[in-house]
């Protein structure tokens, strides 16, 4: 019996899709989308006004015990600042107005998705 399910990369790449278009549609200027290096992965990077923002992008099905904003792990945000920094480093951005935002996304039930920014989630 075939499993036809998507993969986890798959619906990884599907709501960084997402979060993209709705960043989009709220002004963001979308940069960069999977960004790695030493530090870790960046989902997306952009611009918010004046601001850098690096995003974490979360996606939680129907049945999940955690929210999506709520399984970001400590381990997870150690390396994310770590990526983080690493960028900020290589790019000679030490000055630059950041933040760090997650995109939550969820099964939605009168719209396609459920998505919700949080600006500012996760602090240095």
């Amino acid at each position: 019996m075939e499993d036809n399910r998507p993969t986890r990369k798959a619906l990884g790449n599907q709501a960084e899709g997402v979060a993209a278009r709705y960043l989009a549609r709220q002004g963001v200027q979308v940069l960069e989308r999977n960004v790695y290096n030493r530090g870790g992965e960046i989902d997306l990077i952009g611009r918010d006004h004046d601001t850098l923002v690096f995003f974490e992008v979360r996606y939680r099905g129907t049945g999940s015990l955690a929210g999506a904003a709520e399984s970001i792990t400590s381990g997870k945000r150690k390396r994310l600042l770590n990526a983080v920094k690493f960028y900020l480093h290589r790019h000679r951005l030490w000055e630059a107005d950041c933040r760090i935002d997650v995109v939550a996304i969820a099964p939605g039930e009168s719209k396609q998705y459920r998505i919700q920014w949080i600006k500012n989630a996760i602090q240095a």
